[in-house]
């Protein structure tokens, strides 16, 4: 499993949390997401074969902006 961890802006409330986890639960391979709203942080686990790009345009999509991103 890979794993890639993003931080991010526009986690203002935990609705928004939630569509963001939602979003992602919905994106072929992912099968991890944490995210930490206090942080701006999310780390996602997710196989090989799945789009780094699908990943980044979901958040995006949701209303986050992504500032940082390591793979780890």
């Amino acid at each position: 499993m890979n794993r890639i961890h993003f931080d991010i802006s526009g986690i203002q409330n935990s609705e928004i949390k939630t569509q963001l986890k939602n979003a992602l639960d919905k994106v072929e391979g992912i099968s991890m997401v944490n995210i930490d709203a206090a942080r701006g942080s999310i780390e996602i686990g997710y196989n090989p074969s799945t789009d780094e790009n699908s990943i980044r345009s979901c958040i995006e999509n949701v209303g986050c902006n992504i500032l940082n991103q390591s793979n780890e």
